[in-house]
């Protein structure tokens, strides 16, 4: 789908002009066009990016065929961005999903292309026919409002995942058991991916904010700054995710340690409190204690009542000076 507006002052803003008038829409330094290629097929956008908007093959190579991290890179009379959105879900196991939106920032002109919905795009495209300030502002401030919706996208996933981890603390402490650990480790996958994606996308923002670019106006820098702000705390909360996810495992290694401590002090008890048991069982069932042999004292009831305390009396004396030892 190609849907574009086109807002000049003094105007009504114009939803979906022809295509064919984009070059004519373009030669107005005073005016502002958005197109957004939303899942359009390749060939479909690449006549309208080369021969209208006359981008760079290898710019429109990026934005249709390959994928990137975040990056800026400047073409002089206009800039290419790649920005990624995040999608955070928690249902049938944990997964964190990216998709990847390319920019084109003109002197009059925001282009947008991306192959999945983006929420940051839709809200923007409905501001900008409800507001006319997001339109009548210039290219850069559109740009402004469309990254900084992508990146208020990211706190509801990031208070969600910031749940999930307080659930599986509780888990651990509570009753630790193997899917707990592989919630652990889909966590530290999902926060390791999130910081890819900040961590890059953090400094194009960086660059928007203090570079010198032809198509961003200087009192527009403040803008992108705030959103550079709000990245930089992003990235120090995933940063103390990560941590909390970090000692949740190692959490749940010690108790699982434990609790086999405790499953091995146990069986070890059992077997010590036998030992005894088991020696004189078998030293008494030895064949050489016959009456035949002349022992017939061994076989008396004495000695059964002594081998019988003995049975009763040792095991139970071992586990009390195990007691005393603060064994058990």
């Amino acid at each position: 789908m190609i849907r574009s507006l086109y807002h000049l002052p003094g105007q009504t803003l114009r939803l979906n002009p022809p295509l064919k008038e984009f070059d004519t829409l373009l030669k107005d330094p005073a005016a502002l066009l958005w197109v957004d290629f939303a899942a359009e097929p390749d060939a479909s956008c690449e006549p309208i990016l080369t021969g209208t908007f006359h981008f760079h093959p290898l710019a429109v190579d990026d934005a249709l065929q390959e994928t990137h991290t975040p990056k800026i890179d400047d073409w002089g009379e206009y800039i290419y961005i790649v920005l990624n959105a995040m999608d955070f879900t928690s249902k049938d196991g944990l997964t964190l999903s990216s998709r990847e939106l390319d920019i084109f920032l003109g002197k009059n002109f925001v282009v947008t292309h991306h192959d999945e919905p983006i929420n940051a795009i839709e809200t923007a495209w409905a501001s900008c026919q409800r507001d006319p300030r997001y339109t009548s502002h210039g290219p850069d401030h559109l740009l402004y409002k469309i990254i900084d919706d992508l990146v208020t996208d990211y706190m509801p996933m990031v208070e969600a995942i910031d749940d999930q981890i307080d659930r599986v603390e509780d888990e651990v402490l509570i009753k630790a058991e193997p899917d707990t650990l592989e919630r652990i480790f889909s966590l530290k996958r999902i926060l390791l991916s999130m910081r890819r994606i900040i961590t890059p996308q953090r400094e194009v923002l960086n660059k928007l904010a203090r570079d010198d670019f032809e198509v961003v106006d200087p009192h527009d820098r403040i803008f992108f700054r705030d959103i550079y702000d709000h990245l930089v705390r992003l990235h120090d909360l995933n940063e103390s995710m990560r941590d909390l996810v970090s000692g949740s495992l190692d959490t749940y290694l010690s108790v699982v340690n434990n609790r086999m401590n405790e499953v091995m002090k146990t069986l070890t008890i059992i077997t010590t409190l036998f030992m005894p048991i088991s020696f004189i069982t078998g030293f008494f069932g030895m064949n050489f204690f016959e009456p035949v042999a002349g022992l017939t004292n061994w076989t008396n009831h004495l000695a059964f009542g002594l081998a019988l305390a003995i049975l009763i009396g040792l095991p139970t004396g071992m586990f009390l000076w195990m007691k005393h030892r603060t064994w058990v």
